[in-house]
């Protein structure tokens, strides 16, 4: 009976492994956290359903001429989402609250 060696696995660089890393002591700083408000905390904080919410704003982005930045801000099959204190933010509760209550 012979013995035999278990099969050593095979290792392949690839790019990743021969790329120059940077220097561990070299930082990149990181990114400031910027606080969003979503349309889920827009929605609750005006007492509006979400869907609703969502319907108005859509209709509010059309119209360019009440609410510029509105529809530049939004961007199509993406959340809605604002910074605080934005421009867009302003115009979205504006949006919302303009609206006759059903």
């Amino acid at each position: 009976m012979t013995t035999t060696e278990p099969a050593k696995p095979i290792t392949v660089l690839n790019k990743a492994d021969t790329a120059a890393k940077p220097v561990s002591g070299a930082k990149t700083p990181a990114a400031p956290k910027v606080e969003m408000v979503t349309l889920d905390q827009l929605a609750r904080e005006m007492k509006v359903s979400p869907r609703d919410a969502r319907m108005l704003l859509r209709l509010a982005a059309k119209q360019t001429k009440l609410y510029p930045t509105l529809g530049k801000d939004h961007v199509a099959r993406q959340p809605w989402q604002w910074t605080t204190g934005s421009k867009a933010l302003e115009e979205a509760r504006k949006a919302l609250s303009s609206t006759p209550a059903v």
